[in-house]
């Protein structure tokens, strides 16, 4: 009989879970889309790094027609956050150009951090953030 409580309550959402995902969305999404304009990004490439295949979508969250994000899109996010943040420590005056020049660094091998960031790959995102912070120190 425990276990079954148990199961059933591990099965139900947590709606503390449900309302931190809803309280995060607005500001996470305000920032992204700040962070895309300051950094020039595309539609396409917008989409490409939040992970979604709808131009509907991406327009609806631009308009805040959005509940509570995905815990995928909060992710991606807060990684475009930290490298935003971190390029801005690092480079002031030309962090928001980083992101499209070629790197010689081993993980880009000659392509763009935004190359990276576009392959549509949550992965990606955390290694370019991974690599901003380690050059960071």
């Amino acid at each position: 009989m425990a276990t079954q409580i148990a199961a059933k309550r591990n099965s139900a959402p947590d709606p503390g879970v449900q309302r931190s995902r809803r309280d995060l969305t607005g500001p996470a999404l305000r920032t992204f889309f700040n962070i895309a304009k300051a950094w020039g990004l595309k539609e396409f490439e917008q989409m490409r790094i939040l992970g979604i295949d709808s131009r509907s979508t991406l327009q609806s969250w631009k308009r805040g027609k959005v509940s509570a994000l995905s815990k995928d899109a909060l992710e991606r996010i807060s990684y475009v956050l930290g490298i935003y943040k971190g390029l801005q420590i690092l480079l002031p005056s030309s962090a928001d150009d980083w992101v499209r020049k070629p790197n010689d660094a081993a993980m880009f091998a000659g392509a763009s951090a935004l190359d990276r960031m576009m392959s549509g790959n949550v992965s990606d995102l955390f290694l370019v953030r991974q690599y901003v912070d380690g050059q960071r120190g």
